[in-house]
């Protein structure tokens, strides 16, 4: 199985272990509060769903993403607000009308993805992507919605080697994060050593960097999707720049989120 192959298969596998979590639930079950300010179940996989619409706009009318993009944005003052508001509409919808759109638009996502030409990139909110990328970013997004869920739900999931995806996706994005928050962009490389599910060792950066990040894969992903608070994790960060880099972690293209407060002792 080649790379690209490998990542739908990883998406495919993230989508459908969220819908296990919600297929079950009853209306009321779809209404319950999630760790997400606002949001219930039904907003965390109708963002999704919506999500999914932007992609597969991405996919087949590339030359008028942009333009769409642009109107969209044009009647809000803040990305976030646009999120909202998408997530909004969804879960207003029944939930077998809500659970068939996600499922519908996630398998067109895989099949659409799957057909876009090696080395053409696709257009996005964020910096344009291939399609191996966007299909991280959709593990990515998928594996952090559902944790609210399963939050939400009192579940707790068994991680995967899956969530290589989403470090890796974390790692690439330490630009991005120091963008985002009106910082200079290091030119110091960060090692990065994440120990996976099984106890494998995941590696990313030059052996012999200065500033190193260390723990558990699952904690680093949880902090790039920020899922949970810094202090809530067992990473450890040497030097300037790692340092600098924990607290404003993003692995999500917009704004700067507000992450999650500490959990109580």
């Amino acid at each position: 199985m080649g790379e690209a192959a490998a990542i739908l298969a990883d998406l495919r596998d993230e989508g459908a272990e969220l819908d296990s979590l919600v297929a079950g639930l009853d209306a009321t079950g779809w209404r319950t509060a999630t760790p997400s300010p606002g949001w219930t179940i039904a907003h965390q996989v109708a963002h999704l769903a919506w999500t999914d619409e932007w992609t597969l706009r991405a996919v087949h009318d590339p030359d008028v993403f942009h333009p769409a993009a642009a109107e969209l944005l044009s009647g809000a003052d803040e990305f976030e607000t646009l999120v909202d508001e998408g997530a909004a509409a969804g879960a207003a919808l029944a939930p077998d009308r809500l659970l068939a759109w996600w499922r519908d638009g996630r398998e067109q996502v895989l099949t659409g993805l799957a057909e876009v030409p090696e080395g053409v990139k696709l257009p996005w909110f964020g910096p344009p992507m291939k399609a191996a990328s966007m299909a991280t970013a959709r593990i990515m997004e998928t594996w952090a919605h559902a944790e609210d869920v399963a939050d939400a739900l009192g579940v707790k999931r068994t991680p995967t080697a899956r969530l290589r995806n989403i470090a890796h996706l974390g790692v690439r994005t330490m630009g991005f994060a120091f963008s985002a928050h009106g910082l200079a962009v290091p030119a110091r490389p960060v090692r990065v050593e994440l120990t996976g599910p099984a106890g494998e060792l995941w590696t990313w950066g030059p052996e012999d960097a200065a500033d190193r990040i260390t723990g558990p894969a699952l904690d680093f992903c949880l902090l790039v999707t920020q899922r949970r608070h810094r202090d809530d994790l067992a990473l450890e960060a040497t030097g300037v720049v790692a340092t600098a880099w924990l607290p404003i972690a993003q692995a999500f293209a917009g704004p700067p989120g507000e992450g999650r407060a500490p959990r109580e002792a």
